[in-house]
């Protein structure tokens, strides 16, 4: 299995905590925070990892150059010259990938996925894309997901307020087969391209733990409960 991770976000709205690095790069109880994602992957069968790199990617390479002899799969990333969004980003990465199926990861939220499991599920379907969903109550950060009851996702909701919901976790298998992203541009949105746009896009619900460190708050959230996971 190869997995992507995105993790060329500027984290702008982290900036009064979180100055000159990329938000995946984050202390977290004085660990990037994407560090957290390959102590789990380390426990997956995954092969390759590729980090799609951005906003002061040296940071980022540099740090690679440190760790990647400590992890169980090998570490690879490719860096955009310009902002490619959501969609290009990943277009760009996959492109050095081997395995059909790819693991994309967002690298500024962290969700214990049963990735073996996850992916189990996903294969069942046959389908180009599957999200893994975690239910939230009271939120307003995150739109709301639907699915029916075979896991076939019917609507993305708009970010506002619900009392009980499901969210896209930032989880995603991809299959390079079925999705061609080379038929689109080389910049484009992932989320209004492909999700909303796909009627054979699949969700799975895991009601695990998740922390997304894109605000303070939770950033801060994080420093606390995210070493917890890995006791």
């Amino acid at each position: 299995m190869d997995v992507v991770i995105l993790a060329g976000g500027l984290g702008t709205r982290l900036r009064s905590v979180v100055s000159d690095v990329p938000k995946c790069m984050a202390m977290v109880d004085n660990k990037p925070f994407v560090e957290y994602w390959l102590r789990y992957l380390s426990n997956t069968n995954a092969e390759n990892v590729v980090f799609s790199l951005g906003y002061k990617a040296e940071v980022v390479t540099n740090w690679i150059e440190t760790i990647e002899k400590h992890f169980p799969f090998n570490i690879n990333y490719v860096v955009e010259q310009e902002p490619l969004g959501t969609g290009g980003a990943i277009r760009f990465a996959i492109e050095k990938t081997k395995s059909e199926d790819v693991l994309i990861i967002n690298g500024d939220s962290f969700f214990k996925v049963p990735i073996n499991k996850f992916y189990s599920q996903y294969k069942t379907k046959n389908c180009p894309l599957a999200l893994a969903l975690k239910p939230m109550t009271n939120f307003e950060r995150y739109g709301n997901v639907k699915i029916d009851s075979y896991n076939k996702i019917i609507s993305f909701g708009e970010k506002e307020f619900c009392e009980q919901g499901l969210i896209n976790g930032g989880v995603y298998f991809l299959n390079k087969r079925l999705l061609d992203l080379r038929s689109l541009p080389a910049k484009f949105s992932f989320e209004k391209e492909v999700l909303e746009k796909r009627s054979d896009i699949f969700g799975f619900v895991y009601d695990e733990y998740f922390i997304d460190i894109g605000i303070p708050e939770d950033f801060y959230k994080a420093q606390k409960e995210l070493p917890l996971q890995f006791e």
